[in-house]
């Protein structure tokens, strides 16, 4: 059809449900498909929705023997030329979250071919290392590996479980139990009380933490630790992989796929002097808007992320 098409990626642990949480006219993927677009909502594999595989079990080693520098390098690029081939299109928009920004950052950058088919990269929360992380929670970015791997294995990192969740989500439907759920959010992306919509908790809750692999945690774990965006440390083994002792930086510089840029003031997962370490490595940035008062969630589930982003979303595709 004629309508362009638009990629939505979510972030770390999260899903593709983020885009559909709340009311139509509060939902980004509702508001561009509104707008006249044609939205294609991205799942990063190993998530609920991304579990199949053409002959690895979610049981073996090997399906979980990955972390966002496969989601970028293959899963990405596999997502646009499907979307493209479906539409008939030549280019997309597209629209990262987090992590999802992360894997706009690399594939862009190293995949040229690809960067031709990205109209406009729209980066929300943009995400270059844990290094500056903030939070209780987000401490376990810091921990060393080998203590990571004895807590969570080498497989599927799940933070709650399925039959944990379905509990909160019960609980946290109760008033009086509503702020203590509302500050788990807040405890891992940081605090902004009146922009949560509290009567949708329990859709968040249903689906957040999501799963991802313990290799992504311990990747962006080497992020948090090093303050170096680059590729998988495999320590004795890096010779063998990358014929270089220590893993190759990602080259971020090199993307001149045009991007504009959303940050909050109090996102603890991507504060403010993160942000600033990223944006001299991109070239191409066309727009910037930060909010001093948001957080990193308000971008999916803020009460006025419709006024004061999607909008503006809008007018620049």
């Amino acid at each position: 059809g004629s309508r362009p098409p638009v990629l939505i990626v979510h972030g770390f642990c999260l899903d593709g449900g983020d885009w559909v949480d709340n009311f139509p006219d509060s939902s980004l993927a509702f508001v561009l498909a509104d707008a006249g677009y044609d939205v294609w909502i991205g799942n990063n594999r190993g998530n609920s929705w991304s579990r199949r595989h053409l002959n690895l079990s979610t049981a073996s080693e090997e399906f979980w023997d990955f972390s966002f520098h496969e989601m970028a390098m293959y899963d990405l690029p596999a997502m646009v030329d499907f979307i493209l081939m479906q539409t008939e299109q030549e280019w997309l928009f597209y629209v990262g979250h987090a992590q999802g920004t992360s894997l706009g950052f690399i594939a862009f950058s190293s995949l040229p071919h690809l960067a031709k088919k990205i109209r406009l990269f729209l980066a929300l929360a943009p995400l270059y290392t844990f290094h500056h992380a903030r939070g209780p929670i987000l401490e376990l970015f810091f921990v060393p590996d080998p203590l990571l791997k004895e807590t969570f294995g080498t497989r599927e990192l799940v933070l709650v479980r399925r039959k944990e969740k379905l509990l909160l989500v019960e609980k946290c439907s109760r008033p009086l139990a509503a702020e203590a759920c509302t500050d788990m959010i807040f405890i891992i992306g940081g605090f902004d009380r009146k922009n949560l919509n509290v009567s949708r908790l329990d859709v968040y809750l249903s689906h957040f933490p999501d799963c991802t692999s313990v290799k992504n945690l311990l990747h962006w774990g080497q992020t948090a630790k090093s303050g170096q965006f680059k590729q998988f440390d495999y320590g004795l083994r890096n010779v063998e992989k990358y014929n270089q002792p220590t893993p190759p930086l990602y080259s971020i510089e090199a993307m001149t796929v045009p991007v504009a840029l959303w940050t909050g003031g109090h996102d603890w997962v991507t504060p403010p002097e993160e942000t600033q370490r990223l944006l001299p490595h991109l070239s191409h940035i066309v727009y910037h808007k930060h909010f001093p008062d948001w957080n990193h969630f308000n971008h999916h589930w803020g009460l006025d992320a419709p006024q004061r982003m999607y909008r503006r979303m809008v007018t620049f595709m």
